[in-house]
This record gives C-alpha cells, sequence and structure tokens, in this order.
C-alpha cells in the first residue's frame, strides 16, 4: 500500500496489508524472501490461519508488524527541514486506525510510533513530503481533504 525511496541511502521501503492484522513494514533489497503467505502474522478474514508460522529460515522478518491491522496507506521517509527532531522517520497512513503513524527510525530500526492527527477521525489515504519540507496528508472521506503538517 505504500513504497518509498529514502533521498539518500536509496533503500526502498515498503508498508503493506496482511489479513486480520500481519501488516508489515519491510526494506526491500534483491533476491530477499518476505515470506508471504508462507509466513505471516495475520489470520485470513474466514478466521483461518493462512499460515501456522510466523518465522522460517531463509524467510525474512518485518522491520515492524501491526496485529491487529492498521491497514496501512501510503508511506513517506522525512528528509526534510521544517521538522528537524523527524530526520530520517517514516510516516505511513492508517486507514483503519485513521491516523499517520509516525515511526520513529534508529540505526535501521522502529525505536517509538507516534500516532498523529488521531483527533480527525479521518481514514488517512496517502502521506508524502512536499517539496516544501512539509508532510502532505490525503484523507479519503467524502469531504476528503489534503492537510499540510507544520510545526506548533
Amino acid at each position: 500500500q505504500g513504497l518509498a525511496r529514502h533521498p539518500v541511502t536509496g533503500e526502498l521501503w515498503d508498508a503493506e496489508h496482511g489479513p486480520r492484522g500481519g501488516d508489515e513494514l519491510n526494506r526491500v533489497e534483491a533476491g530477499r524472501n518476505y515470506g508471504w503467505p508462507v509466513i505471516t502474522y495475520g489470520m485470513d478474514y474466514s478466521g483461518a490461519y493462512v499460515s501456522p508460522f510466523t518465522a522460517l529460515p531463509e524467510m525474512e522478518q518485518p522491520l515492524e508488524y501491526w496485529v491487529p491491522s492498521i491497514a496501512p496507506s501510503g508511506l513517506a521517509i522525512y528528509r526534510a527541514d521544517a521538522f528537524p527532531q523527524w530526520q530520517g522517520d517514516l510516516f505511513v497512513g492508517a486507514l483503519v486506525d485513521r491516523h499517520v503513524r509516525r515511526l520513529d527510525m534508529e540505526d535501521g530500526a522502529v525505536a517509538a510510533q507516534q500516532p498523529l492527527l488521531g483527533e480527525l477521525g479521518e481514514r488517512i489515504r496517502n502521506v508524502k513530503v512536499g517539496p516544501d519540507g512539509y508532510p502532505y496528508v490525503v484523507t479519503d472521506g467524502a469531504e476528503g481533504r489534503i492537510l499540510r503538517l507544520t510545526p506548533p
């Protein structure tokens, strides 16, 4: 649902849906096996197991996974000046949780997570960093909006 290339390192990151949980954040590397559907933290929508395995040799673990599902949408890597404290952090939209989730990245791992804009109560369809250095968020309600995040 979300794919972003790091503007400095060139790394490719993805945020993907799992069934009823098991949504994942991965740093995508050529030749690696990310396991779906052999390994997963999610359940099928029917309630049955997609797989009984969450890990197997030769298969990559996600850098982060969400159970229950946040239903990720859109992904952005922050490398701008408007929010210096967010340098290198990832932003993922959350359709089910109805917020933008900031992933505080430290040494290539998720150190903490912070929900943003949850007070809107709107599904977040996409998030991107504009050329002006501000994060932009798209909501997908009947009166969908494009919002710009600015420092307080």
